[in-house]
Order: structure tokens, then sequence, then C-alpha cells
């Protein structure tokens, strides 16, 4: 089975470190800020994921999305036939949480994705010395699962946690699957 997730959020806020990290695409974590222009696609196959109570394998396609607006003309293409969406958002910046009240709008409300499909990260940047509370959401983005990342300080839970989400996404669309093909038998 192949997963599409979206990885979305403000600019600035670490979606393209956080995506390298989560798809072992590189071993730094850090470096020079490099806007994304549109999207960047990558694919990975992480190992033993727990869907229920079996392990399966799949393909992984994380979509890191640009943050900047001027790309929105793109966002009904990235959306389409996505599995699943991850808003990263900086909690350091008051701005990142009324803008994520727009990605969730915009993105996960007008799909109607279910809040098993969506999780928030709430990013901090290194050296912060952040405080790892849930912060105050609006009341739609306050019922999603929410982790908090470092990825100084804690890069396997943040891993660890992320499996978590991609197994119940992947459980969720192997039981969607297996209802359809029972209602075809019948």
């Amino acid at each position: 089975m192949k997963l599409k997730i979206l990885l979305i959020g403000p600019s600035e806020c670490g979606k393209t470190a956080l995506a390298n990290f989560l798809s072992d695409t590189t071993e730094t974590i850090g470096g020079d800020y490099s806007p994304t222009q549109g999207v960047r696609i990558l694919e990975f196959e992480p190992q033993n994921l727990s869907n229920g109570n079996k392990h399966s394998a799949c393909e992984v396609e994380l979509w890191d999305c640009a943050g900047d607006f001027k790309f929105e003309s793109c966002w009904p293409a990235l959306m389409k036939e996505s599995n699943g969406v991850v808003i990263v958002f900086n909690p350091d910046v008051p701005s990142h949480l009324k803008e994520i009240e727009t990605w969730h709008a915009t993105i996960i409300s007008s799909q109607g994705l279910l809040e098993t499909q969506c999780l928030l990260i709430a990013h901090h940047k290194p050296g912060s010395g952040a405080d790892t509370g849930r912060p105050s959401l609006a009341s739609k983005l306050s019922k999603l699962p929410l982790i908090n990342s470092n990825l100084e300080e804690d890069p396997e839970d943040v891993r660890q946690e992320f499996h978590k989400y991609l197994g119940n996404v992947l459980r969720m669309l192997s039981e969607s699957q297996e209802r359809e093909e029972m209602s075809i038998i019948t």
C-alpha cells in the first residue's frame, strides 16, 4: 500500500528539516534556510509500521509543501488523493497559531479528512528552550493529535510518534478498503 501524506504549515516553521529527518533523507539537522518552492516529494519505506495488531509494509510519499500563500493555486493538485495531512508550526511564533487555522480550513476541512488522518507537530527550532506543553489552539485544531518536536533533544520520540500516526492512517485505509471489497462481494 502507498500513503500520500502532505506536510503543510507556515513558512519557516521547519517542515523541510522535519521531512528530511522523518524520511531519512539526511543525517544533519539544521543548516541554512532555503524556502521550498511549490513542493518536494520524498519517498521512503518506514520499517515495522503497526497496522493495529499486525505489522505492515508500505511506501510513503511525504509531500513537503511550500508555506508561502503565493503557491495557493497549486493546493488543489497537491490535495488530490492525499491520505493524510500533517500541519507543522512553530509554537514560539504567535502568527503561526493563527495561520494554521487557515491551513486547517483550506486543506483539512475542505477535504473532509477525519481526525485520525491529521496530525499537528509543534516544531521547536534548535536552541529555543521552548515550552513543550500544548499550545492554545482554536477549537477545531485542539481536537487533533499533537506532538512536540525538537530534533536536537528527542529525535527518536518524534520519529516514533510519526510512525504511530502513519500506522493509524494505514489501518484506517485498510479497513476502508476491506469494507469496500466486502460490499462488492455481497
